[in-house]
């Protein structure tokens, strides 16, 4: 990859050494991360009703979007300020972190009073001006990849970000738009183990924008595992069939408490092997 400077800087004798740095009681690129919550915050109730049915089954990290870039203008645009107020206030009283996403830079620094963690958008990962900002705040940055970018595009905008001063950037396989419409993205794992070869920064992946399908998540979040991931994102709604976005691929806490069984379970396999491996 050409002009990758700090996406690539702790390459020694050929390895990388793993970024890693703390959210809260979190180590990121050491400990597994579980982001889960809905996909917008609708009401102060439904945010902390999710809040605790997540932190009860395991996540670490609280999601929740509060400025929604849709397709449709028409479609739900989020509460604004006041679901970052409820969407912190959700973490607090759990103790959970919190991550919501920032779709303009005249946003960030509203935002960062509220989130541990900024989030950058598909949309958004080319938005280069939205990428200097949030490089230049102290808060990590989770960056979705774009649905028609490559890789190397993916890690040319991480460039951005640390670049302007951030270091502490989490990359997302979030699927990408091929000629498939039975599933909302097409996720691509592979980019998942050739991202991890080529930084050191760590990657997540998100099954639920990935596939659009709740009967998908469970089969792609144990895939990712496999392939090597540092952690999920996944939405989780109190009542999927009333939320007031992607109501499709959102697991109800019943659903996300089981696949967080098979998640432990998974890891532990996956640590036994590769213990094995070395």
């Amino acid at each position: 990859m050409k002009n990758l400077k700090f996406v690539t800087a702790k390459k020694q004798n050929g390895i990388y050494r793993k970024t890693e740095f703390r959210i809260g009681d979190i180590t990121v690129g050491k400990d597994f991360l579980v982001i889960a919550g809905p996909c917008s915050v609708e009401s102060e109730e439904q945010i902390m009703t999710a809040a605790k049915a997540v932190k009860a089954a395991g996540a670490n990290m609280l999601r929740g979007g509060a400025y929604k870039p849709r397709t449709s203008p028409y479609s739900f645009q989020g509460l604004g300020r006041v679901g970052l107020q409820y969407l912190s206030k959700a973490g607090k009283e759990t103790g959970l972190p919190i991550i919501t996403e920032v779709i303009d830079p005249r946003d960030v620094y509203l935002i960062s009073e509220y989130a541990d963690v900024l989030q950058i958008g598909a949309r958004n990962m080319q938005n280069f001006s939205l990428l200097i900002e949030v490089g230049k705040v102290g808060k990590p940055v989770l960056l979705k990849r774009g649905m028609n970018a490559t890789i190397e595009e993916w890690l040319n905008s991480a460039e951005y970000i640390m670049n302007a001063g951030n270091p502490n950037v989490i990359l997302c396989e979030r699927g990408i738009r091929t000629f498939e419409t039975y599933t909302r993205n097409t996720l691509d794992l592979s980019a998942v183990a050739a991202a991890k070869g080529l930084t050191h920064l760590p990657v997540i992946v998100d099954p639920s924008h990935a596939t659009g399908r709740v009967d998908l998540i469970r089969p792609m979040t144990l895939s990712a595992i496999m392939a090597g991931c540092d952690g999920l994102m996944i939405e989780v709604h109190p009542s999927p069939s009333h939320a007031l976005s992607d109501k499709e691929q959102q697991l109800t806490p019943d659903q996300f408490k089981n696949l967080m069984e098979e998640v432990r379970e998974t890891l532990t396999f996956r640590d036994k092997l590769y213990v094995k491996k070395d």
